[in-house]
């Protein structure tokens, strides 16, 4: 992790919100949500932010070997985005505690601020970290 990487660090990403991204879409195994309105999921609105803080931080860290994983997410959503709409998030580092990064994220969509809060990720060395993984996996397999 680059001793650049410090609060006060701000950033601004862009995405398009894509029709696999909507209520039916995404829970479409799901009987009563496929008949919920075509916009923008609560779950995937928070995978755009995790998304946009990690973009964030790709030149403060030793990729692939140094990554990230979200640790906390506490969001609002505030207004409903149909598909095809593209959505400014705008965030800011806050804290860096150790290999703990907290982050102040908001966005729009261009007619209304959609969500706004709270997001953590914690650096990981990717190697160990998947080899922990690998070895629970085993064990679930039993």
């Amino acid at each position: 992790m680059s001793p650049e990487l410090r609060p006060g660090l701000t950033f601004t990403w862009e995405y398009t919100i894509p029709p696999k991204a909507t209520v039916p879409r995404l829970y479409d195994d799901i009987a009563m949500c496929t008949e919920m309105p075509d916009v923008l999921a609560t779950g995937y609105m928070v995978g755009i932010m995790e998304c946009a803080c990690l973009q964030a931080l790709r030149d403060y860290l030793d990729w692939p070997r140094e990554q990230t994983l979200g640790t906390l997410v506490s969001f609002s959503h505030l207004a409903a985005t149909p598909p095809g709409m593209t959505i400014t998030v705008k965030g800011q580092l806050v804290e860096v505690d150790g290999r703990r990064l907290r982050f102040e994220v908001s966005a729009w969509d261009g007619e209304d601020k959609i969500t706004e809060g709270v997001h953590e990720r914690h650096v990981i060395d990717a190697a160990r970290f998947n080899k922990k993984v690998a070895a629970k996996a085993a064990r679930a397999a039993g």
